[in-house]
């Protein structure tokens, strides 16, 4: 049976030289899928239709918490949504060994500002994958 690990403790982190994205209340998963292309000819067999895969996605990471104003990481994710460039993600896992996905992602949604009278300010941004995401295991 299968060990399961408490998600407390996983970050996500952007730029070459790694700046934490804090006040996380959820970071969604990298999740890869496939288009598929359709191959079925005339003497296909049986009538049925063949495919063989086609491009890969990596998907859009969603991550979501509370505003900090004084967070350097909340606040560089708007610079980031302006200027439109793939830059470079880590997701950490708390796990032993540690496990990562790297990826370069463009911010394609950035959200301040959900509040109610017994809330708290809310931050999201939705992080679109670009290019092949890695996950790694380290021992």
């Amino acid at each position: 049976m299968g060990k399961a690990t408490r998600a407390l403790g996983t970050t996500i982190s952007k730029g070459t030289v790694p700046v934490l994205i804090g006040g996380l209340t959820s970071i969604g998963g990298v999740e890869i899928t496939a288009e598929t292309v359709d191959v079925t000819t005339l003497d296909s067999l049986g009538g049925y239709r063949d495919f063989i895969g086609g491009f890969k996605d990596g998907g859009e990471v969603p991550i979501g918490g509370y505003f900090d104003h004084t967070a350097a990481g909340q606040i560089a994710m708007q610079a980031s949504l302006d200027a439109g460039l793939a830059e470079d993600y880590i997701i950490s896992f708390p796990t032993t060994p540690v496990t990562k996905w790297t990826f370069k992602g463009v911010v394609t949604a950035f959200k301040v500002g959900d509040v109610d009278l017994e809330g708290v300010i809310a931050f999201g941004v939705t992080i679109k994958v670009s290019g092949k995401p890695v996950l790694t295991v380290t021992v």
